[in-house]
């Protein structure tokens, strides 16, 4: 069988243009080394697979023959070591990039999406087990993700990975993080994903060196990170809006936003600076403008409060320049901004509360600048955040509500496949959900449902989801720093009007 595995990779390879038919003998040379074999007889007949099934054959047989031990973690550094024999070299990926974008930028990064998914490093046999459904709301219809493509690791792997994360510290980290362009190649460790299959593309963004990709987990079209070619920290600051606006220029199918640059309110990783981006339009860029507004000096750039259930200023005009200089201006008065009457305070002993997740677009001829405001103090009655799902939806949803989350696309955590399965099992079979640990958490609200609707076996799943994407969509207006009632709009308008 690891024969025709290999055989089948080859051919694989070939049909999509990985390699081409004159490299045939030189990469299954290259495999045969990979694998330990000591000999190799060609196989006569070579049947078509799928590339998760042949390289479930290769993982096995390095299993079997000791090559790597049997654990997820070990695979898939084994599996990408694998890819990596057949993946192009940086140069090429460049240099056809770049002719591609001579084309069109469109053709340019659907060249480089689709090599991303043939070399792995878009699993996209993972991708396809997130789970999906949409929710209609009042702000639009909203998209809900379960996410199950990435691997838990086992007990044996975490302890490894501790051992070396542990030894790592006595020394300085190469690469110093998941994003850094010294990832290209690197054969990874237990605790650093392997990137022998992973390219990236140098880009200029507002005249300096950065570096653009995709991320391995996407979590829509063409799901990119574009990152600061040098290890530097996230930081919001008038330069961030020219980055954004100026990416736009260069991709203009593409949006672009930076996460905050503050705990509770910000992404996952503060250490290296980085936008998310891609070909894809979220609930949140179609949401229309419900209140205008125009801000003194800035007669041409239309401006006002976005019809959505996070506080967002939008900015909308030709000149990018104007655009950056009236986001600058508002940027440094929320920095600053206390309104004790709206609960909303610049710094409390020090520390600072206050910044802005903010998304650049196209549209048509004109350019968007989405501003969305943020603040993660904390409270006594909301220790996690107050502008942060509170507790009554922790059972869905207490993770960060980072870039991608603000602009309506939930990813919420791959223990709900089990925990909500459950609770549909348990209320139709009036089960007591407090005693199973699985659905204990889920048990009020899930009790909540049950008096709400007729639930039956065949409505009960499409019940549960729906109500699991009304939880996330209440999690954003928890997020939100002025709440969608009167109140909130007038004190949302105190701050408009403060803007010098």
């Amino acid at each position: 069988m690891i024969n025709t595995a290999i055989a089948q990779l080859v051919n694989y390879a070939i049909s999509c243009s990985l390699i081409e038919e004159d490299d045939r003998l030189y990469i299954t040379n290259q495999l045969i080394d990979a694998l330990g074999l000591k000999e190799y007889i060609k196989p006569e007949n070579v049947p078509e697979a799928e590339l998760e099934d042949i390289l479930k054959v290769m993982l096995d047989y390095a299993v079997s023959t000791g090559i790597i031990e049997d654990s997820i973690v070990y695979k898939d550094l084994f599996d990408t070591k694998i890819m990596g024999i057949l993946t192009p070299r940086p140069s090429y990926v460049r240099k056809t990039f770049s002719e591609l974008y001579k084309e069109s930028p469109e053709k340019a990064t659907s060249w480089y999406y689709k090599l991303s998914c043939d070399t792995d490093y878009i699993r996209r046999y993972r991708i396809k087990k997130d789970m999906k459904w949409t929710l209609d709301t009042d702000y639009g219809v909203i998209d809900i993700t379960v996410n199950l493509s990435k691997p838990e690791k086992d007990p044996k792997a975490i302890a490894a990975a501790a051992a070396a994360s542990k030894s790592a510290k006595e020394k300085p980290a190469y690469p110093k993080c998941q994003l850094c362009k010294e990832n290209e190649g690197y054969a990874g460790r237990v605790d650093h994903p392997a990137r022998q299959n992973h390219r990236v593309l140098p880009v200029t963004v507002d005249g300096k060196p950065w570096v653009m990709q995709f991320s391995p987990y996407v979590y829509y079209n063409e799901h990119c990170i574009v990152f600061d070619s040098e290890h530097s920290p996230m930081s919001i600051n008038p330069g961030t809006f020219r980055k954004l606006l100026s990416f736009v220029e260069s991709f203009p199918h593409y949006f672009v936003g930076s996460n905050a640059d503050l705990p509770i309110v910000g992404g996952s990783i503060l250490t290296h600076d980085h936008f998310q981006g891609g070909n894809y339009t979220f609930a949140m860029a179609k949401a229309p403008v419900e209140t205008e507004f125009t801000f003194e000096g800035f007669d041409d750039i239309k401006a006002g409060i976005v019809k959505w259930p996070m506080s967002v200023i939008r900015l909308s005009g030709k000149d990018t320049g104007r655009i950056c200089a009236l986001a600058d201006k508002i940027l440094a008065a929320w920095r600053s901004y206390t309104d004790e009457d709206a609960y909303i305070y610049a710094s409390t002993d020090g520390v600072p509360h206050n910044t802005i997740t903010p998304i650049a677009r196209k549209n048509g001829e004109n350019f968007e600048l989405d501003l969305v405001l943020r603040n993660n103090i904390t409270t006594e009655e909301h220790p996690a955040g107050l502008y942060h799902p509170h507790k009554e939806i922790h059972h869905i949803k207490r993770e960060n509500i980072g870039l991608i989350e603000v602009m309506g696309l939930a990813v919420l955590p791959a223990r709900l496949k089990n925990e909500l399965a459950a609770v549909a099992d348990g209320l139709i079979k009036g089960e007591d959900l407090y005693k199973n640990e699985l659905t204990a958490p889920h048990a009020e609200w899930a009790y909540d449902i049950a008096k709400k609707y007729e639930l039956t076996a065949e409505n009960v799943d499409g019940i549960i989801k729906l109500e699991t994407g009304k939880a996330f969509a209440t999690g954003l207006e928890h997020a939100g720093v002025y709440a969608r009632n009167e109140e909130g709009k007038k004190a949302f308008l105190r701050f408009m009007n403060s803007v010098k």
